[in-house]
């Protein structure tokens, strides 16, 4: 097995950050020539060149880039370890990395990450947006700390998680003003044939809301379908169609694409989870997201 030497990854982190030998050396307490011999060995490694000379500076190439964006992790996963183990945890903070799957409502999940903060704040708040299986592989090989979701973990992941309920809500219609006073009235028999934006067909949110105007008879015009919520509300604020939403971010929703409330589905309520590999959170600023959620956010 090739084993990655981390001295010299840690003396290339060093460089890319200041962007000289001179101030890495003297960070270091190395002597330049030594320096650069060792990054020479760890481009030797790679079989591709990290650096390359701007005048005076060394800037990243493509490959160097993606290096130290490894490096950057792998050195602050070290230092929040080191704090861990030496019980500084208490007062000092660390980082928290967040999966969000596509399908959830970027102003929940903003919600949700802004109250959790007020009670604990980490050194560096990471986000990332994607497909939820994608995620859940970043959450298997500990490269993020929790996945929000609006459905459980699917049960063909081979990797043992643990769903720990966020709460609920139900599930609102909106409109630029024109639209939602047009549909508003005689709500919900006002949607036959109602132009609708919605989430494809593979969103939880979708199979609920089609299941719904099967159970109360109403056929709608679906002229929109998305995988981003964020692109689907974009086009619902142009009043290219009724868009659905979170009822618990109603008024945020109004407020932020300048819509208005057509109606709300009765009945239907859409489910969050926050997905992790523990069964039992540790992580405080995790615990603090479950916990303000629970108690506040979510109906």
């Amino acid at each position: 097995m090739e084993w990655l030497n981390y001295h010299h990854l840690l003396y290339f982190w060093s460089v890319a950050k200041h962007g000289t030998v001179t101030k890495a050396s003297e960070e270091l307490r190395l002597a330049q020539p030594t320096l650069s011999g060792q990054i020479h060995l760890l481009e030797n490694t790679f079989g591709e060149k990290l650096f390359i000379r701007t005048g005076r500076r060394l800037v990243l190439t493509e490959m160097g880039q993606l290096v130290f964006k490894y490096a950057d992790d792998i050195f602050a996963t070290g230092q929040e370890l080191l704090n861990t183990v030496k019980g500084k945890t208490d007062g000092h903070s660390t980082r928290l990395v967040v999966g969000i799957a596509d399908a959830v409502p970027k102003p929940l999940a903003t919600q949700l990450l802004k109250s959790a903060l007020k009670m604990y704040r980490p050194t560096r708040l990471i986000c990332q947006e994607d497909k939820l299986r994608e995620l859940l592989s970043d959450l298997t090989a500990h490269r993020s700390d929790l996945v929000i979701a609006d459905t459980p973990a699917p049960p063909g992941i081979k990797e043992h998680m643990y769903n720990h309920p966020l709460g609920e809500s139900g599930v609102t219609l909106f409109a630029t003003a024109k639209l939602a006073g047009q549909y508003r009235r005689d709500f919900p028999r006002s949607l036959l044939n109602a132009p609708l934006l919605l989430p494809t067909s593979t969103a939880m949110l979708r199979r609920l809301i089609d299941q719904w105007m099967v159970n109360h008879g109403v056929h709608p015009n679906v002229v929109g379908e998305f995988d981003d919520s964020a692109t689907l509300k974009a086009f619902g604020q142009d009043g290219h169609g009724i868009f659905p939403g979170a009822t618990v971010i109603e008024k945020e929703i109004c407020r932020q694409y300048r819509v208005q409330v057509v109606g709300q589905l009765d009945g239907l309520l859409q489910h969050f989870y926050a997905i992790t590999v523990e069964r039992r959170l540790k992580h405080p600023a995790v615990l603090a997201l479950v916990r303000t959620a629970r108690r506040e956010l979510l109906s």
